[in-house]
């Protein structure tokens, strides 16, 4: 599979302009949910009522709503099986999985901070 890289102006990659593609793509990505679903898809291809029960917390509307926003993004593929009832099963495109690795490094960089944080939070009166 060869993935092609649409020719777009810099000005639409410039997460400094308000008006860019880059900061509509980066505002979608950068929520808690969508970063939750990247990284649970990041293991395995899964059902929706499957993601809802591995991203605790999260409601239908909200994953719904991210879900589609991935997809639209190119970052998660949906696959209907055409069956009765339908089984739709989600898991992430290529450049979903490059963004996982970035996802990662978040999470590590939280594990690894997470009691200075704490503490600072502590130390502000929060």
């Amino acid at each position: 599979m060869v993935t092609t890289q649409p020719k777009g102006s810099p000005d639409e990659a410039d997460l400094t302009r308000a008006d860019s593609l880059a900061r509509e793509i980066f505002s979608d990505i950068a929520n808690k949910w969508a970063l939750l679903i990247i990284e649970t898809l990041g293991e395995r291809t899964m059902r929706f009522s499957e993601l809802r029960n591995e991203v605790e917390g999260i409601s239908h509307k909200m994953l719904t709503q991210n879900l589609r926003m991935l997809e639209r993004n190119g970052l998660v593929e949906r696959h209907v099986h055409p069956t009765v009832p339908p089984r739709v099963d989600y898991t992430l495109t290529q450049p979903g999985q490059a963004l996982r690795a970035t996802v990662d490094g978040m999470c590590d960089w939280t594990h690894r901070y997470f009691g200075h944080i704490e503490a600072a939070r502590h130390r502000f009166g929060t």
